[in-house]
């Protein structure tokens, strides 16, 4: 059993965040590269994944990023954000005695992406097959590039890919809300979504990802649809995970997939107890009938983001993370 925090960090400062993070997420568990919102435009998820699109653009407009003809300012300072962060790892990990062996980085999903970039006419791509289907290849296209900064930056570090996928169920469902509010828009076919998602996952697979977890929502979220797309598993938040949930995702266990469990509640003023979190794990694994020993295949994560906590909170919550893991290293071994 291991920990790894899901991406977004407090502040600003991307050299302490990687300080932070690596001291405390050391092997065996997973470091991340943090994403820093807090910076402004270009730090958010949509706006660094952006900067990844290979002859794709985007602007910020008030409703959100919009798809453009060409680069600006915007794109401009997205791209020079993520590398400046890359540039900053680089320079921890190297000043690191033994560096962790493996890396975890994020990106958003083309599902989500497409709900989130705008058309010129203000409405969501996602409304366009063609935006759809032209968003899925350009983010597969750029990925590359990204993995390889990465792998240059931590030589020799397993690297490790989150696709965040928060909007699918609502994409699938037909439930993105139109430019005005007042309808939604056509639900994007399950077929459509899975190949979307194996175009990424397949291309990120060939630009040296060892790993490729899609993390989602715990409400309506299609774990089945994403392990077809060729994912080794599923990052979900534990609280409101239903038993057809809870099956499906030991059924995935079983197969050999990975689980990225939401087990540590950081919606609260207070971090739950541990004993708490490893029962939430723990009780419906061993009510499920499986066996102690595929608790390999768990890490722990929180139950969302951290960037609206302090850096001293966010810091908590990963120690917390990592006494959550060995209290379950301890549960399965008696």
């Amino acid at each position: 059993m291991t920990a790894t925090g899901l991406g977004p960090w407090p502040g600003e400062d991307p050299l302490e965040a990687a300080r932070i993070i690596r001291g405390e997420l050391g092997s065996p568990h997973l470091p991340f590269l943090a994403e820093l919102p807090d910076r402004g435009v270009g730090s958010d998820a949509v706006g660094r994944t952006a900067s990844l699109l290979e002859e794709l653009w985007a602007d910020v407009q008030p409703y959100g990023w919009r798809l453009v003809d060409r680069p600006g300012k915007d794109i401009r300072r997205a791209a020079s954000a993520l590398a400046t962060d890359i540039n900053v790892l680089a320079d921890v990990a190297g000043a690191e005695e033994s560096s962790a062996t493996e890396l975890k980085v994020q990106l958003v999903g083309p599902l989500s992406l497409a709900a989130a970039l705008h058309l010129h006419n203000g409405e969501r791509a996602v409304v366009d097959h063609g935006a759809r289907r032209d968003l899925a290849a350009s983010l597969a296209e750029g990925v590359g590039s990204y993995l390889a900064r990465v792998a240059a930056a931590v030589p020799g570090a397993r690297l490790v890919v989150q696709v965040d996928e928060p909007d699918i169920a609502a994409v699938l469902a037909g439930a993105i809300p139109t430019a005005s509010g007042y309808r939604t828009l056509r639900a994007v076919p399950g077929s459509e979504a899975r190949e979307s998602l194996r175009v990424v996952l397949d291309a990120l697979r060939a630009a040296g990802a060892s790993e490729i977890v899609v993390s989602v929502p715990e409400l309506e979220a299609p774990f089945e649809q994403i392990l077809a797309a060729g994912a080794d598993g599923i990052a979900v938040p534990l609280k409101a995970l239903t038993n057809r949930q809870w099956e499906q995702l030991a059924a995935a266990a079983e197969a050999g997939k990975r689980f990225w469990a939401g087990a540590l509640d950081v919606s609260g003023s207070t971090l739950p107890k541990v004993a708490d979190c490893v029962d939430s794990v723990w009780r419906p694994w061993r009510q499920l009938g499986l066996p102690a020993a595929l608790l390999a295949a768990v890490r722990v994560t929180p139950s969302a983001g951290l960037a609206g906590h302090t850096p001293a909170q966010a810091t908590a919550v990963l120690g917390r993370l990592t006494q959550l893991a060995d209290g379950l290293n301890q549960r399965s071994m008696g």
